[in-house]
């Protein structure tokens, strides 16, 4: 938990830097352009206003304006309006006129220059020392008849600008706060979306590592940590099921070492110690060799299923396999003499070729006539039956025998499975063959089939690919 606990930190950090930068970056990015902004424009706008000054006091200088008591009324009212003070300059920089009650009239501007703007349009600073505070200054000229009577000079305190900027950002601040405090939406839904179902779905993955395959995780949604969940869930229903499998397994493997290991050793010890007498100990030797060939078949059962887990690939070849079940037939001769059972072959045709590893089919086949002659009754028949369909063959081989229950079909294939009627009637079997076949086919990537009624006939069918050379 302490890992989910460090991702969910990790995202409230990561969300609160997030709001920390971004506030950053407007206190301080956003404020100077802001600034910048309010400068430019401020500047143009008292420019505009200079000009049309200028334009009245044009027509004072040409005498058809109104008086200078009008105007200077005009430049109070402007400065007022505007919060500046508005001076008018002759060419040699004395203020013959100003907005502050006349204060600074018949003040001379050291070293007046009126091209003091440059570029930009607007100058910042305390203006020849003539202001305590920095201001933002233009300047505009008095034209007439060609000739420049002076100019028109308005001083405006940064502090305005200042003062405007700080409300914006104020605007801004709040705006932001808003914003920040609405996304916590989005952190309350990675909450109950994300950090919760992951906590369950950590939880369930302690359990699992503890052995606590039975734990489930109860989520509902349709999303993907749902997915996730039902994944889980399902992962150990199939590592449960794999666990109960593996003891069965080892149960079963233990139960069929054992039994024929006990025989072995009573008959050698009874041997020895003279409890079986010498002309019975024939007898029981054989007896001996029987139980061993039983412990061979079924270590060569496990050998060959786990050959085939492990087999990564297969040795496909075309062959007629027809002639492998005649060959395979043919080698329970004598079983088949011994309780007069008749193996009926039956081929759609005279020869079917299909695509696949021979030797594995072959021990399928041996397989399934060994299973069939195991479960039939005396006189009965077996039949064997190919037909093609499409580009797949069919492979059936059916019993009259004593057939397997319905709960019992779909466990045939498990290995060390065996029904109740098998145990009572084939002791030496090892409950592997089947489970051989499964994989075999499997291997392939065919399918096989059962089809099976207690006390009627068991009937096994299997599909092979056919030979594209045919």
């Amino acid at each position: 938990m302490r890992r989910l606990h460090s991702l969910y930190y990790k995202f409230i950090l990561g969300y609160l830097v997030f709001g920390i930068l971004s506030f950053t970056v407007i206190a301080t990015v956003a404020s100077d352009w802001t600034y910048r902004i309010l400068l430019a424009t401020r500047a143009e706008n008292l420019y505009d206003e200079a000009s049309l000054l200028a334009s009245r006091y044009s027509s004072i200088y040409r005498g058809s304006a109104p008086t200078q008591d009008y105007t200077h009324s005009l430049i109070e009212a402007v400065s007022a309006y505007l919060h500046t003070e508005i001076w008018i300059v002759d060419p040699r920089g004395t203020v013959v006129d100003d907005s502050v009650h006349g204060a600074r009239t018949s003040m001379t501007i050291e070293d007046f220059d009126p091209t003091f703007t440059g570029n930009r349009g607007y100058a910042l600073g305390n203006y020849h020392n003539s202001f305590n505070g920095e201001v933002l200054s233009v300047c505009a000229p008095i034209t007439g008849n060609y000739v420049t009577h002076g100019y028109v000079l308005i001083h405006l305190p940064i502090r305005e600008i200042i003062q405007i900027r700080d409300q914006v950002l104020n605007s801004l601040y709040v705006t932001f706060c808003i914003i920040f405090g609405l996304s916590l939406i989005i952190l309350l839904v990675f909450t109950i979306i994300v950090y919760f179902p992951l906590r369950k779905i950590t939880a369930a993955a302690r359990e699992y590592a503890e052995g606590n395959l039975s734990h489930r995780v109860t989520l509902h949604t349709q999303d993907e940590m749902g997915y996730l969940a039902d994944t889980l869930n399902y992962m150990s229903e199939k590592l449960e099921k794999g666990d109960e499998y593996q003891k069965n397994f080892i149960a079963n493997i233990s139960h069929d070492f054992r039994s024929p290991l006990t025989s072995i050793k009573g008959y050698l010890e009874a041997i020895l110690d003279g409890t079986i007498p010498p002309e019975l100990q024939d007898k029981y030797l054989r007896l001996v060799i029987s139980e061993t060939e039983r412990l061979n078949k079924l270590t060569q059962g496990l050998l060959t299923l786990n050959s085939l887990d492990l087999k990564g690939h297969l040795s496909r070849t075309n062959f007629d396999i027809n002639r492998i079940i005649k060959d395979t037939a043919a080698s329970f001769e004598g079983t088949c003499n011994a309780k007069n059972i008749i193996l009926d072959l039956t081929f759609s045709e005279n020869s079917t070729m299909v695509y696949a590893d021979m030797g594995e089919i072959q021990q399928v086949l041996y397989n399934l006539i060994d299973n069939a002659i195991k479960f039939s009754h005396q006189n009965s028949t077996i039949y064997i039956q190919t037909a093609i369909k499409y580009e797949k063959v069919f492979v059936s081989v059916k019993d009259t025998g004593i057939g397997i229950p319905r709960d019992s079909q779909k466990k045939i294939w498990e290995r060390f499975y065996k029904t109740d009627l098998s145990r009572g009637r084939d002791k030496k079997g090892t409950g592997l063959g089947l489970s051989i076949v499964k994989e075999i086919i499997q291997n392939h990537g065919e399918t096989i089939d059962v089809i099976s009624t207690e006390g009627v006939g068991t009937e096994f069918i299997f599909t092979l690919p056919r030979s594209a050379n045919v």
